[in-house]
Parts: structure tokens; sequence; C-alpha cells
């Protein structure tokens, strides 16, 4: 092969591609003794000393000195391992507890201002101010992920310990304390950055293209999850002080492991985990100089916010209406459990398809549909016309979200994934407790008596169509901002708005994966 030309190395490689025997990510020739990589610069050979160099500047060019240029892939070795799904299992369990202390008090917002001795409206702050404190810890978010998962899922896990005691505190002190509560709520709040932002930086580092929504989908998806759970679960665990010690001890299991997960792979996984993110405040500066950067921004913001402000506020939507707290609560699990399912359809066909901008065109006006047709769902006192409308904007909503994080991180390559899932969750979370606060300014003033409300049932209730208590202009607010945000995600890649993107991470993958002979499985334990 020395006297071929560079192309005619290349034709000859894939000609012949049968005389190989494949390794986990390399390719030896079946009688040789020493082993072949091939990338786009042709032909590299490699010894076991070599080897050894590569895994050691694959180090060196991932997490070395700050603004070193990587050097170019040309003899990296691509191998994705076993143990990467250590990882991805603890940040599903760190996003479903963080997500469960989230809606610990909003399945059960009339019970727990009984027992904490507050109004609904105070109870609401609690989940509020979780949204908001979002923004306080998501400057040390983004300086830790860039340096790596392991560290920022340390910091968050040691945030939810400490909040999650804190809170059962003070239930247990006389009567119940509420400052006390909000504390440590607010502490639990301080840990979401920490692990909600960090799935797309976890899949860019551990696993290829083939594999990133996937991971980033399951790992987003647990949010929801913890959600659901709470939801489900919180009703039906007795009195408040009951419910927030069981979210306190599984929060204490689900944290601790943190500590152990392995901190980066031996070597990268793909051709653009080789190449040097830009410096953070480069990447804010290039992230916020791109005009399809504030349209995806603006729609994911938004519609988070929506999500976030609508399951705080589901048990206080529907009970004026006669809706016991575990039919609402029922219907916050049908709006999370077949999100999850779509999801787990959609993102494999997205994952092979790599269609970003088809799936938020296709996604977002179904979840706008929803959101208006909502307004009329509690009036009608039935299960099904909630129950429906939950699940079709839960499955458009989930489907949506890894393909938008997706999306955001290849539009802004190659600044370091973390930047742009943290911005854009920053703006979701703000808006979600701006929402709430709307949303329960526009609740109507008049007294609920609950147990005239829960001895009447859905069929008896009485106050018609604007019962005591009901939200009916908050759900309208819901509508119009949806409806209004539609037509920002349909300018996305439209050239005459000057709004056409590229898709720089998967097409660096694409160049490389076009001459790599090699599999992303692993050989034995892959440890």
């Amino acid at each position: 092969m020395d006297g071929l030309s560079h192309t005619q190395t290349q034709d000859s490689m894939l000609k012949n591609a049968a005389a190989f025997s494949k390794d986990d990510d390399i390719v030896s020739p079946v009688s040789g003794s020493r082993r072949t990589a091939y990338d786009i610069d042709g032909i590299l050979e490699m010894d076991e000393d070599a080897e050894a160099r590569e895994v050691s500047r694959w180090k060196m060019a991932s997490f070395g000195r700050k603004g070193q240029n990587r050097r170019s892939n040309s003899t990296t070795r691509f191998k994705v391992y076993k143990r990467r799904w250590i990882g991805l299992v603890q940040i599903v369990l760190l996003n479903i507890v963080v997500s469960w202390d989230w809606l610990t008090f909003a399945p059960i917002s009339s019970n727990a201002a009984i027992y904490l001795d507050v109004t609904e409206s105070d109870i609401n702050w609690l989940s509020t101010a979780f949204l908001f404190a979002f923004a306080v810890t998501c400057p040390v978010t983004i300086y830790l992920l860039h340096r790596g998962p392991k560290p920022s899922l340390i910091a968050g896990s040691v945030l939810i310990l400490l909040g999650n005691w804190i809170r059962y505190a003070g239930t247990q002190i006389e009567g119940g304390k509420f400052s006390v509560v909000m504390v440590g709520q607010i502490l639990c709040g301080l840990a979401q950055p920490f692990v909600l932002a960090a799935p797309t930086r976890y899949s860019d580092l551990w696993f290829t293209t083939k594999g990133r929504i996937g991971a980033t989908a399951v790992a987003s998806m647990a949010s929801p999850v913890g959600g659901a759970v709470a939801s489900l679960v919180n009703p039906a665990l007795g009195d408040t002080d009951q419910v927030v010690l069981i979210v306190a001890v599984i929060a204490t299991a689900a944290c601790l492991p943190s500590v152990f997960i392995p901190a980066r792979p031996p070597t990268p996984p793909a051709a653009s985990s080789t190449i040097s993110k830009t410096p953070v405040l480069t990447s804010l500066r290039v992230m916020f100089r791109s005009p399809p950067f504030y349209l995806a921004f603006i729609t994911f913001s938004i519609y988070v916010g929506l999500f976030n402000a609508f399951s705080s506020l589901l048990n206080q939507i529907f009970y004026p209406y006669g809706y016991m707290e575990d039919e609402a609560g029922l219907c916050g699990a049908v709006f999370i459990l077949v999100g999850l399912v779509a999801c787990a359809i959609i993102s494999p066909i997205i994952d092979r398809t790599h269609a970003y901008l088809l799936g938020i065109k296709l996604f977002v006006p179904v979840i706008v549909a929803a959101y208006v047709t909502m307004i009329f769902a509690p009036k009608t006192r039935t299960i099904a016309m909630p129950y429906v409308l939950s699940g079709v904007l839960g499955a458009a909503s989930f489907s949506l979200l890894p393909v938008a994080l997706e999306y955001l991180v290849e539009i802004t390559f190659p600044a370091s994934p973390e930047i742009s899932s943290t911005v854009c969750w920053l703006g979701g979370q703000a808006l979600g407790g701006i929402f709430i606060l709307i949303m329960d300014a526009l609740k109507d003033g008049r007294p609920v008596d609950l147990e005239e409300v829960r001895d009447a049932g859905r069929d008896n209730a009485t106050g018609g169509d604007m019962p005591p208590g009901h939200m009916l202009w908050a759900l309208v607010f819901q509508g119009v901002v949806a409806l209004a945000v539609l037509p920002l995600p349909m300018a996305l890649g439209v050239r005459r708005l000057g709004m056409q993107t590229t898709e720089g991470r998967l097409n660096k993958d694409r160049t490389a994966e076009g001459v790599l002979v090699g599999r992303d499985v692993d050989r034995g334990l892959g440890l």
C-alpha cells in the first residue's frame, strides 16, 4: 500500500473490507501482527506504545490546557465503553429525584397548605422559588460541566441531600415551619442545573452520533418521570411530613453513587469529540450573535416554561371542577408517561435520520393545539378529554425535548454542549416561575370549600363553567402564549429569512465515518 495514492489507499480499503477482522474500534489485518486504524487521512499503523500515546493525547486534548487546539484526529482510536451506562443511569436517577423534589407539594397543594398553615399561593411559591433558583448556580454549572460531567453531578448530589433533609426538618417543627421548608426547597432548586444540563455534555463525551439522541432522551426524560412519580405517588403517601421523609430517603440512596461514576472515557467515541470546544465566553458570544440560536432558545424556553407551570398548577386547575387529587395526579401521570413512550419510539428514529428540523416543525404545532384545546377540558367535568389532551401534549413535548437539545448543540458546534443546554434550561426554568406567578394571579379569588367539592364530585360540583377558584383565564393565557410563539420554530432553516443552519458536529462525524472502518461495540466487559 505504500505505493498507492491517498485516494487509491481509501478505495482499496473499502473494496477489501472483508479481508480484515474487526476489533472494538480499529481494524487489524488478519495476518498482521500490528494494529491498523483508518480515518480521513488514510491508514495508520500503531503498535502498543503508539496506542498508549494516543490515549494520553486524547486526555490532554479533551481536558488539557485551556484554549489549546486539539490536534488532528488522524491517529485517534474511536471507541465506546460499556461503563458509559453507569454514568447515564446515575444522571437518570438524579434527574428523577430533583424533579420529584420540585413537585413534592404541587400534587398535594391543598393538604400541604393546611399542614404548613399557609395559603395555596404560598405553596405555589415552593415550586416557583425552586425554578428561579436555577439561575443562581448556572455559571458554576457551566464551569463544572466544561471540565466534565462528574464534578457537576457530585455538586448537584450534595445540594439535593442537604435540601431534602432540611425540608424534612421543617415539617417536624410543631405545626410545620414553612420558612425552613422553603430553605430546603431552594437548595434543591440550586441543584437542578448541575443534573438537568448534564445529558448533552455526557452524551457528547461518551456516545457516538448513532446514540447521542437516545442517551440525551433517556437522561432528559428522567426529569418528567420524577414529576410523574410525584403526581401518582404523593397523594397516596399520607401526611405531608411523611411524603417529605420518603422523598428524602430515596434522594439519599440516589445521590450517593455519584462519587463512583467514571469521569471520562479513555479514548474518544467519535471524531467530533476530538475537536476542542471554544472557551465559555467565546461560545456565549458566538451563540448570541446567531439568529437561529435566538429562535431555538426562545421556543425552547417558552414551551419548557409552559410545561413547568402546567405541571405545578395541574391540581389547582382541575379540583374546582370536582376532580379529586388522585384524578388530577393521574392526569399528570398520563401527561408524562405517554410522553415517555412516544419519546422512546421517536428518539431512535431521529438518531438514525438526524431529522432535527423536521421533528421540531412537526411537534410544535401539536403542542400548540393541545394547549389551546386544554382551555375547554376542565369544564367538561369528564375524565376522557383531560386525559387524552394530556397524553397528546406529553407525547409531543417529550419527543421535542431531546431533539431540540441536540439541535442546539449542532448549530452551536464547536461550542461545548453544556453551554447551549444550560442557557436554554435557564430560560425555561425562569419563564416557568414567571408563568406560575402570572397564572396564579389569574386564578379566581373566591374561596373554595374543599370538603364540599370533594363530597359533590365532578358530576354534582356547583359553579358551572367558572366555579370558585377556577383557573380558566390562566389556561387562556397559556394557550395564547403557546400560539404566539408558533411562527418562531417554523422559521428555522428558512434561507430567505437568514435562518439557515448547519449541523457542525454531525458533519464532522460523517466526514470521519465515511472512511472509518470499525464497530461501536465493546470487547469483553469494555471497562
